[in-house]
């Protein structure tokens, strides 16, 4: 039996939700840092293990809310030329742990879709 999953569009401008994305970018932006300073160390000290694991899964579970928000995002609602949207469909497709939290800093904090309050949005204005 298929399911329709629908993710309600008032949530994906909302207040609420722009908080978690930019907590969730954040975590993804540090894993992206976590990654590369456990490149440059080679070896973490046993004791450090949890915490780096912790660190990790944050990170991970982060970068996929992210990447699966913008993706809805830049689909549903981003009212950017076309142009504008396929380099950010790719650069988030490339290279996740920099391109989805790029985009949800430059371009969804400061798209007018989400700045608008809410009674003042076109009901289903997606563009």
């Amino acid at each position: 039996m298929l399911r329709d999953y629908y993710i309600n569009r008032e949530f994906i401008v909302s207040t609420t939700a722009r908080k978690i994305y930019c907590t969730a970018a954040s975590a993804s932006l540090g894993l992206f840092v976590l990654l590369l300073s456990l490149k440059i160390v080679g070896r973490v000290p046993q004791g450090f293990l949890p915490i780096v694991n912790i660190l990790l899964l944050a990170g991970v579970i982060g970068t996929a809310v992210t990447l699966v928000a913008m993706e809805y995002f830049l689909f549903g609602f981003d009212t950017s030329p076309m142009v504008k949207k396929a380099f950010w469909f790719c650069v988030m497709l490339k290279i996740p742990l920099l391109g989805a939290p790029l985009y949800c800093f430059l371009v969804y904090s400061r798209s007018p879709v989400v700045n608008t309050p809410l009674p003042k949005r076109a009901k289903g204005a997606s563009a």
